[in-house]
C-alpha cells in the first residue's frame, strides 16, 4: 500500500475539514443503518482531530464506543477511467466505511492507514455520501489492551492499562487518490552504507503490469543509478551518506506503463556491534525524548505547526532523537525527520501488556497475564498485524533505525517469552537491516526479563528518585547504578535508557529541591545522568517525557502527566535549560 502522493500520474483530493458527528451512545447506528441517511442529531466535527476535547461536553470527553462521522465526496470528472482510492491515515481504534450504502473497509488498529479501491462505486464529477464509524474500546484483545466496565447507573467506562488519554476519532489525514488501472502497487526500499559506497535494495510490487524502470538520482537531480527489473540492489560509489544531523536525501523514482511513483531515499546503514549502535559505521549516542502526539483542544490530532515547532525546539534543545512512544506517529513526523536528520525509534501502539502498574482504577485482574482470559493467541494476532502494518508503513524512512515491538510488558509471568518470541522473529523477518527492542519496565530486572536474549537493544525505563527513592536521590543514584551495572554485566549489548524523570508543576520552586518542583526535576535528571556517564555500555538518553501530556483523570496526575521538560503549550520548565546545557556541548564535542 503506497502512500498517496502526486506525480504525472497520480493525483491526491484532501477530504479533510468539517464533518458532521454523532456520537452513538445507545449504540443504535449498525441496527438503524444509520450509514444510509444522514446522520440524526449531527453537529460539526473538524477532522483530523480527536473528537474528545472540542466541545465542553463531559459525556463527549469520556465516551465509549461508537462515533460516527459523515461527508460527502466528489471525483473530479477528469478521473474517469483511472483507479480511484479512499485512503485514511488513521482511524483510532477501529473504523467501518460506508461509500453511500455499500460498506467498503474496515480496519483494526488506530495509528496506522488503510484504504480501500473504489472505482467501481464512484461515478467521477457526481456527488457520493461517505460515513465512518468509529470505535474506541480496548479490550484485552486489542492492541492497545484495555477493558470496558459498567457502573451501576448504566454508564460503560474504559479502563485503560497505559498512562495517556484514550483519545479517539479520525487523528489524521482523509485522501481520494486518482491512479491509472494497472499501477505501481508497493515499493520497499534497504539500504547501506560503507566505504564511501551507498546501496540501494529495492522490490517494486505491480498491478496489471510486467515491468519497470527505476532510477536514482541525486539532490541535483543527476541520476547516479538506475535499473530495469523489479527487484534488485543499486550501487552508488562515491555516495554522500544520510547522516544524524546532515540529512541527505536522494530520490528513488519507478516508471512502470504510464504510472509514476517517487520516494526520499537516505542512503545509510545501522548495525549493533557488542555495546555500541553504529550508524554508518560511527558510534551513536541518543540524546532526545519520549513523545506524545498530544496537544490541547486537538487531542492527537496531527498539526503541521505543532510539528514544526516542536522540532524546532528539539533543535533548540539539542537533542538528535526521539522514540514515537507508545504508537506510531503521524508519517508527516516522520518525513521532517528524514529531512532534517533526526533519528527515530519507531514503536508498535502494544503498550499496557502488564497488571502490575495500577494505572486502571477498578481493573479486574486476571488470574493469569499470558492466558485465554488476557493477552491471548488474539492478542498476540493483533499485535502480530500491528508489527506487520507498522514495518511495511516506515520501512523506506532513513529517520528510523530501531523497531521497538512493545513498551513496558510484564516480562516476568509463565508465557512471556511464547508470547513475544514469534513477533520477535517475525519483525527481523520482515526487516533484518534494523535493530530491534521491546522497552522493558522497572521491575523487570535483568534476573526478571525472559527476552533480553532475543533483543539487539536493551531499552530500560527506570524511575529512580521518583516512583522508586522518591526524595532520597542519594539512593536512587546508588539503586541506578548498581542496576544498569547489572544488567551490562549479563548483557553485552548497548543500553539506551529510554525513560527518566519526574512529574514538575510549572513555577513550583524551593529553595531546598522537593518533589514537584523545577528545582527537584533538574536534580533527578542530573543524577540519572551522572549515572549514565559512568556506564560504557549506555549509548543515549531519552527523557520522559517531551512535553507535559493528557491523561486519564486520577489522583496521581495534576491535569495529565507533568513529567514534560516542556510545558503542553511547549513552554520551557527549568529542566529544558539543564538539558540544552548538558545536550549542546555533547553536540559540539
Amino acid at each position: 500500500m503506497l502512500r498517496p502522493i502526486e506525480t504525472e500520474s497520480r493525483e491526491r483530493l484532501s477530504l479533510n475539514g468539517i464533518w458532521r458527528f454523532t456520537a452513538d451512545a445507545a449504540g443504535r447506528g449498525h441496527a438503524d443503518r444509520w450509514w444510509t441517511a444522514p446522520l440524526p442529531a449531527s453537529r460539526p466535527m473538524p477532522v483530523p482531530a480527536s473528537y474528545n476535547d472540542i466541545y465542553p461536553d463531559a459525556a463527549l470527553r469520556d465516551h465509549v464506543g461508537d462515533a460516527w462521522y459523515q461527508t460527502t465526496l466528489r471525483a473530479p470528472a477528469a478521473w474517469s477511467g483511472n483507479r480511484i482510492v479512499l485512503r485514511f491515515d488513521a482511524a483510532t481504534h477501529r473504523a467501518t466505511v460506508w461509500l453511500d450504502d455499500t460498506e467498503i473497509v474496515t480496519h483494526d488498529g488506530g495509528y496506522l492507514p488503510f484504504e480501500a479501491d473504489i472505482t467501481g462505486l464512484v461515478r467521477p464529477g457526481a456527488t457520493h455520501r461517505l460515513t465512518v464509524c468509529v470505535n474506541n474500546e480496548l479490550h484485552w484483545h486489542t492492541i492497545p489492551p484495555g477493558q470496558v466496565v459498567t457502573r451501576r447507573d448504566g454508564r460503560r467506562v474504559q479502563q485503560v492499562f497505559h498512562d495517556f488519554f484514550n483519545y479517539a476519532g479520525l487523528h489524521r489525514s482523509v485522501w481520494l487518490c486518482s491512479t491509472p488501472r494497472a499501477h505501481i502497487a508497493d515499493l520497499a526500499v534497504t539500504t547501506d552504507f560503507a566505504d564511501g559506497t551507498g546501496t540501494l535494495g529495492y522490490a517494486v510490487t505491480l498491478s496489471g503490469l510486467d515491468s519497470c524502470r527505476v532510477t536514482l538520482t541525486d539532490e541535483s537531480g543527476r541520476e547516479v543509478a538506475h535499473a530495469d527489473t523489479a527487484a534488485g540492489r543499486l550501487t552508488v560509489p562515491g555516495a554522500i551518506p544520510w547522516q544524524p544531523g546532515a540529512a541527505y536525501l536522494y530520490r528513488l523514482r519507478v516508471t512502470a506503463g504510464t504510472d509514476v511513483y517517487e520516494i526520499p531515499v537516505g542512503l545509510r546503514g545501522v548495525r549493533v556491534d557488542g555495546t555500541r549502535l553504529l550508524i554508518n559505521g560511527a558510534p551513536f549516542h541518543f540524546r532526545g525524548f519520549g513523545k506524545h502526539e498530544d496537544s490541547a483542544i486537538r487531542g492527537k490530532a496531527h498539526d503541521d505547526a505543532l510539528m514544526v515547532h516542536d522540532y524546532a525546539l528539539l533543535a533548540w534543545i539539542g537533542a538528535n532523537s526521539f522514540r514515537t512512544a507508545h504508537y506510531p506517529y503521524a508519517e508527516e513526523m516522520l518525513d521532517f525527520a528524514d529531512r532534517n536528520g533526526i533519528v527515530v525509534i519507531s514503536e508498535t501502539e502494544a503498550v499496557g501488556l502488564n497488571t502490575s502498574l495500577g494505572l486502571s482504577r477498578d481493573m479486574v485482574v486476571p488470574k493469569e497475564l499470558y492466558g485465554a482470559d488476557a493477552v491471548s493467541a488474539r492478542t498476540q494476532a493483533a499485535h502480530l498485524r500491528a508489527i506487520r502494518e507498522l514495518i511495511a508503513r516506515d520501512r523506506n524512512h532513513p529517520s528510523v533505525v530501531m523497531w521497538s515491538l512493545a513498551n513496558e510488558p510484564d516480562l516476568r509471568p509463565a508465557g512471556a517469552r511464547a508470547y513475544f518470541e514469534p513477533l520477535i522473529a517475525e519483525a527481523r523477518a520482515l526487516d533484518p537491516s534494523r535493530p530491534l527492542t521491546v522497552v522493558n519496565v522497572q521491575f523487570c530486572g535483568p534476573e526478571d526479563d525472559c527476552i533480553a536474549d532475543l533483543l539487539d537493544v536493551l531499552c530500560l525505563n527506570r524511575y529512580y528518585g521518583w516512583y522508586w527513592n522518591g526524595g532520597d536521590l542519594a539512593e536512587a543514584e546508588a539503586n541506578l547504578e548498581d542496576e544498569l551495572k547489572r544488567w551490562a554485566a549479563k548483557y553485552a549489548k548497548p543500553i539506551l535508557i529510554t525513560e527518566y524523570g519526574a512529574d514538575t508543576m510549572p513555577g513550583n520552586h524551593g529553595a531546598v529541591p522537593s518533589m514537584w518542583t523545577e528545582e527537584y526535576q533538574v536534580e533527578v535528571l542530573a543524577m540519572c545522568h551522572r549515572v549514565f556517564d559512568r556506564i560504557p555500555s549506555v549509548i543515549g538518553e531519552h527523557v520522559w517525557n517531551f512535553a507535559d501530556f493528557a491523561t486519564s483523570q486520577g489522583v496521581m496526575r495534576v491535569a495529565g502527566n507533568r513529567k514534560g521538560v516542556f510545558t503542553r503549550d511547549r513552554q520551557p520548565k527549568a529542566a529544558a535549560h539543564a538539558l540544552r546545557a548538558r545536550w549542546t556541548a555533547a553536540a559540539s564535542n
